[in-house]
């Protein structure tokens, strides 16, 4: 079996034991086969020092710290399946160190921007869109309403099904990465968006029978996550907000924030978030820690 044959069998193993995404497999895949093509002989048979020398080489290429830790995330777990299979007898990658890397914060939004954004998109599903596109314009309020209340990832809100807005429930169950389901809240306001989207989209034929909240003429069936981060970059610069600030993700990092500044706990917001780990969560901790010295500063006896 050559190195392409034990990739393909790597793939099919993360699909189908793991439940892994098509966007993770799809990365995989590209640094799977980066290496294997800059390594002679294939990546299946290289050794420690192949590796190495691949790591030297894409570091001189310019990929940040970062990229490069990925990669090599994605060669231990190739070499981890090997081995695991008897396909190698050794793992080859067990010696080397992973690049250092800061981890930087992530880019979030203040309560009072997102109050902005949440406003315009509300005023224009009320007026028709900046172009005149009442449908879209009550599509994209349902979207960035819901998204702010769930902390969703955005391909978990472009994929919702259709009757998670028919339920109108205060909470319902979505299906994120590993193929765990996890229980996530829906505000009044987000409630009362997709009731309204829902009435819009039950007067266009063509979304009649769609099983999805957000259908669309696509592969998918369901709007596209560039798509909507298209439309979110053009109502946050309606909103008077930078369009470079804002993304999907950053409403995301927005709803963790906002929660752990108002008081939520770190536990709470890793299981709405749907963090495997808490040490994903843990990127928020400049949160908590702003946060005690506020409680301090406010209420200790002695502060200033």
């Amino acid at each position: 079996m050559n190195s392409a044959a034990r990739i393909e069998a790597f793939l099919e193993m993360m699909s189908a034991e793991r439940g892994a995404a098509e966007n993770t497999l799809s990365s995989y895949r590209r640094d799977l086969e980066d290496a294997s093509n800059a390594i002679g002989g294939g990546l299946a048979a290289a050794g420690a020092a192949d590796i190495r020398a691949y790591l030297d080489d894409i570091a001189a290429r310019g990929f940040a710290p970062a990229s490069q830790a990925r990669k090599l995330s994605a060669i231990r777990q190739f070499f981890k399946f090997l081995y695991a299979e008897g396909l190698r007898g050794d793992d080859p990658t067990g010696t080397l160190d992973s690049p250092r890397k800061g981890r930087p914060l992530p880019k979030t939004m203040s309560e009072a921007e997102t109050g902005r954004l949440l406003d315009r998109a509300a005023q224009e599903a009320g007026g028709g869109g900046p172009d005149g596109d009442a449908l879209a314009a009550q599509r994209l309020h349902a979207l960035v309403e819901v998204l702010y209340a769930t902390g969703l990832r955005v391909s978990e809100l472009v994929g919702l099904p259709v009757t998670v807005a028919l339920r109108d429930d205060r909470f319902f169950m979505v299906r994120g990465k590993g193929n765990k389901e996890r229980m996530v809240p829906l505000s009044a306001k987000a409630r009362a968006a997709m009731r309204a989207w829902l009435a819009a989209r039950a007067a266009v034929p063509a979304f009649a029978d769609s099983p999805f909240l957000f259908p669309a003429a696509s592969d998918s069936g369901h709007l596209s996550r560039q798509v909507f981060a298209r439309d979110l970059k053009g109502l946050a610069a309606r909103a008077g907000i930078a369009a470079a600030k804002i993304s999907p993700h950053v409403l995301r990092h927005a709803f963790a924030s906002h929660l752990l500044q108002n008081g939520a706990d770190l536990r709470a917001v890793q299981q709405l978030l749907g963090h495997a780990d808490i040490s994903t969560t843990q990127i928020y901790t400049h949160v908590l820690e702003e946060r005690l010295v506020r409680l301090v500063n406010d209420h200790h006896p002695l502060a200033d």
